[in-house]
């Protein structure tokens, strides 16, 4: 019997000792402290137009927080016992060279049918290479029937884009073509740094739509095809997975070590939504259909009454399509682990026009603290679309696998869109545009001219050196450390706190008389902060002076070796390097 199992049933027979109810079956406990019950994922028969309820962990957090895995988001308040900051959140804004990149070879098609857009696929910036990596998804390659590839293109800053000539299909950017009667649809490529196999370090998860005709009527279904690569060019064929919905996705929650199949559904009353499959094992995991998966796999998620609809334009909606009658659904959830948070993009449908335009999907967020419950505070669109019906984005932005990536002090969201066109237009992403946010930058706490005060709940840490993520360039932050009941810890004193007087997403808060936090490291204590004329985004305690996390990097990004923050400045020293190097390049073209 091991420690847990002990620990389990002495509490059990003091239970039934004492009369009291027995205790509750727990599970996991992950890195964050939250304690999963042993039926897990959760199951839910029913979704509902109803706004989310609030999660289990908010609603009864940890007594004490472990902080050591990532950065610590106010997001929501888990964190937060009291405190008179207000709070914003932050949407990105769109680079100014958007798009990055779209359909200008030939193989991506033409007119109405040219395509190079992510559709999930992937942007990743691998580590090896040195190098941002983009899968998508190229248009129509036969002007009778509709045939598809999977094209890469590689930066080596994110923004400036080369499409390759490689040696699969020769000549061109193509890794993957749809097979004979075939086509691909939805896609995943996924750069899994943990994977000890060389041959397995990329994986893609293709859905493919087959059609027959049987008994003289066309019938169409749609499976996930599972391919492995070593280096994202070459792939083998691995397995097919049991049928599912077209635009289902797959991704890695690194927080819990499982992946997830995030599968289209739908039902009457929320239309398109999604259900939730995981395993430890990748393609394991792909045999939902079979009765042995049924404890795995559960209606996760949809779009709710929060969620608007374009009820400002006319609307397709008829009887005989009355999946549409819904006002918004959840076309599309990506996920990924950033710092000590499930990253959720959730792209959210928002009608389909009328007119001839695009479908209209927007790409909005949500945070989860267990991999299963959101927290969707904002209901704005994240990544919008444009009311110009030339831009890339007029309409169905969608979400690329990865998410996002870490670019010293900013977060780039890779997105596909698609833009109205002469003489028609494509219903899909035909284009691949970024967006660009703060690091930890989706929710602050603000402070102005009088002085406010955070204080978290109980929390414990093993590192040594506290930083934060702040703007205070007009005012300061100052910390001070509790103990559990409220009381200060000596020298840990506001007045003793050298003032944070900078705009920095990686400051280190000191003080005087203190070389660093041992004295109160692995013990239950409190942070106040106080701020003024300042935005606090993020805390984290580091194991050392660089001010490395220890937390997800989500798609990777400069001076990261693996899919955790292990660098601290490195990675900000590596990405500044990167932008003075591209930036006198583009001067000495400019020149020239």
């Amino acid at each position: 019997m091991n420690y847990r199992s002990c620990v389990l049933f002495a509490c059990i027979l003091l239970s039934i000792a004492a009369g009291l109810p027995l205790p509750a079956l727990s599970g996991e406990t992950l890195s964050n402290g939250i304690v999963l019950p042993d039926a897990w994922p959760p199951k839910i028969e029913k979704l509902t137009r109803e706004p989310l309820a609030t999660p289990p962990y908010l609603a009864n957090p940890p007594a004490v927080i472990p902080i050591d895995v990532g950065r610590q988001l106010f997001v929501d308040d888990f964190l937060i016992a009291e405190t008179t900051l207000k709070r914003t959140h932050h949407r990105p804004e769109y680079h100014p060279a958007n798009p990055v990149f779209g359909p200008d070879r030939a193989w991506e098609g033409s007119g109405a049918r040219a395509r190079a857009g992510v559709f999930s696929d992937g942007v990743w910036y691998d580590p090896a290479d040195k190098l941002f990596k983009a899968w998508y998804w190229a248009g129509s390659t036969s002007t009778d029937t509709y045939r598809y590839s999977t094209c890469y293109a590689f930066s080596p800053d994110g923004i400036h884009w080369t499409k390759p000539e490689l040696d699969v299909v020769p000549g061109t950017n193509i890794v993957l073509r749809d097979e004979e009667n075939l086509r691909r649809n939805s896609g995943t490529v996924w750069l899994d740094l943990a994977e000890k196999d060389p041959a397995r370090r990329y994986k893609m998860f293709r859905v493919v739509t087959e059609e027959q005709t049987v008994d003289g009527k066309k019938r169409t279904w749609h499976r996930m095809r599972v391919s492995f690569s070593p280096d994202g060019i070459h792939w083998t064929f691995a397995a097919d997975a049991d049928p599912c919905g077209d635009r289902s996705t797959v991704f890695h929650n690194g927080l819990r070590g499982v992946w997830v199949y995030s599968l289209r559904d739908g039902t009457a009353e929320v239309s398109r939504c999604r259900r939730y499959c995981e395993s430890a094992d990748v393609l394991a995991g792909l045999h939902w259909a079979n009765p042995n998966m049924a404890a795995k796999q559960t209606l996760w998620v949809g779009a709710d009454g929060l969620d608007p609809d374009r009820s400002d334009i006319p609307l397709r909606r008829v009887p005989e399509r009355p999946w549409d009658l819904v006002p918004s659904q959840l076309y599309n959830l990506d996920c990924i682990a950033y710092e000590n948070l499930l990253l959720g993009m959730f792209s959210i449908w928002r009608g389909h026009p009328l007119e001839r335009r695009p479908k209209i999907n927007e790409v909005c967020v949500g945070f989860s603290r267990d991999g299963f419950h959101w927290s969707r505070p904002d209901r704005r669109a994240f990544c919008g679309v444009s009311e110009n019906p030339q831009a890339w984005n007029f309409g169905n932005v969608q979400s690329a696998g990865g998410c996002c990536l870490v670019v010293g002090d900013k977060l780039y969201f890779y997105v596909g869109g698609a833009a109205g066109r002469a003489g028609g237009f494509h219903p899909d992403p035909s284009c691949t545009g970024l967006a660009v946010l703060r690091r930890d930058g989706f929710t602050s706490l603000d402070a102005g001219a009088d002085e406010a005060t955070l204080t978290t709940r109980p929390i414990r840490f093993a590192g040594k050196h506290l930083f934060v993520n702040v703007a205070a360039d007009c005012g300061e932050l100052r910390a001070e450390i509790l103990d559990e009941a409220g009381r200060v810890i000596e020298p840990f004193t506001r007045a003793n706190c050298r003032p944070a007087t900078a705009d920095s997403t990686l400051a280190a808060v000191t003080w005087n008389h203190a070389e660093d936090l041992a004295p109160v490291s692995g013990k239950p204590v409190r942070l106040r902060f106080s701020l003024k004329s300042g935005s606090l985004y993020s805390f984290w305690v580091s194991s050392d002076a660089s001010g490395a996390s220890r937390g997800f990097v989500a798609g990777g990004g400069p001076g990261f070796n693996g899919p955790t923050d292990t660098a601290g400045k490195a990675a900000y020293e590596a990405a500044a390097t990167l932008e003075k190097k591209f930036s006198r390049q583009e001067k000495q073209q400019a020149g020239g």
